[in-house]
């Protein structure tokens, strides 16, 4: 036994080490980084989802159809390409002919085209950035013809993070072009205030969506530090510009203040949830609750259940779908560094695969 725990002791402080050295490099990283991310670095990506899914289906056919078969599937292929190019070339003449005429011509044939965005929120809702980057590349080209489709996956966070996320989605409703949010697995909170702003709420049925409410959890030390007698002096001009603090003595007027404060954020949410979703009974949706999909939807904060993959897969068929993505380019020592700490903890997780499989195997 004593063996045992001295050995285990003994991987103990290794694995603690070397985390810290994780830690250690983590943090140096995000400091040269974020100096560095001072000026704009990135660009912007777009992938033609068609092409990729078309991609999956020619090695899916290739591998799993008789030669025989594959064979009349690619012919039959080839064949279908030959008449959809002859039927634009033709739409081409005619409107080259229409042009002519000194008539306007309304490009009736294009593709409808869909525009995939991702959001990954934190809770300071950092990934905005990249939203407004991404959301002004499509809006160059996007009309009311096409449609943006905006997969958002976050628990909420900051109000003026995921206020101004919202404000980025409803430019696409303000230029009258169709937005869709999609929700696989959680729009919660600051999630939700982004997904409202859309024409239509799809939803995986056991996505989590709700949370319509405001919180806020401010620790506070000032009695440990009047036990060891140590004073903290707050100077304040105006009569609210601090109500409750970390070290300070809190007053119970301070604190009715703060609560009313969180009372008027939560009846703006409110309200701006009414203002793109009138169909919906705010009064019994704004508890703060979280729902399921389709739990959400019997209250119709969504509009349809299904996942993101389903619904994109779909409109391959009838438009041509683009995924973009803003991507900010890594300097030198953040590729280094990513690459350390990524090795770091494959070293960890073997270290400890390899203690467990001593101890248990």
């Amino acid at each position: 036994m004593g063996e045992f725990l001295f050995s285990y002791g003994l991987f103990f402080a290794k694995l603690l080490t070397i985390l810290l050295a994780v830690g250690v490099l983590i943090v140096l990283v995000a400091s040269v980084g974020g100096r560095s991310r001072s000026s704009d670095r990135g660009t912007i990506e777009v992938t033609r989802l068609n092409e990729v899914l078309e991609q999956s289906r020619e090695v899916m056919h290739a591998c799993v159809l008789d030669p025989a078969d594959y064979k009349a599937s690619v012919k039959k292929k080839n064949k279908q390409e030959k008449v959809a190019a002859k039927a634009r070339k033709a739409a081409a003449k005619r409107a080259a002919k229409k042009r002519g005429d000194g008539t306007t011509v309304v490009d009736e044939k294009r593709r409808r085209r869909l525009y995939l965005i991702d959001f990954e929120g934190d809770i300071r809702a950092s990934q905005v950035s990249a939203l407004r980057r991404e959301i002004t590349a499509v809006l160059s080209l996007a009309d009311t013809y096409d449609e943006v489709v905006v997969r958002v996956e976050s628990g909420g966070g900051t109000v003026h993070g995921y206020g101004l996320a919202a404000s980025q989605l409803q430019r696409i409703r303000d230029r009258n072009v169709s937005l869709t949010v999609c929700v696989d697995k959680v729009a919660a909170s600051g999630g939700y205030l982004m997904a409202c702003v859309a024409d239509k709420i799809r939803a995986a049925p056991f996505a989590l969506v709700g949370s319509i409410g405001v919180m806020a959890q401010i620790p506070n030390v000032h009695r440990l530090l009047k036990r060891y007698d140590i004073d903290v002096e707050l100077m304040t001009a105006g009569e609210y510009k601090r109500t409750l603090t970390v070290m300070g003595e809190n007053t119970d007027k301070g604190r009715e203040k703060f609560l009313a404060e969180l009372e008027e954020i939560h009846s703006q949410f409110k309200n701006f949830i009414s203002r793109f979703r009138p169909q919906t009974n705010i009064a019994e949706v704004s508890t703060g609750e979280v729902w399921s999909g389709e739990a959400a939807m019997a209250r119709k904060l969504v509009d349809e259940l299904g996942t993101s993959d389903e619904y994109i897969v779909d409109a391959c068929d009838q438009a041509d779908v683009f995924r973009v993505k803003y991507e900010q380019r890594k300097t030198l020592s953040e590729k280094v560094g990513f690459a350390t700490s990524q090795a770091i903890v494959r070293s960890v997780e073997q270290i400890a695969a390899k203690a467990l499989a001593k101890r248990f195997l």
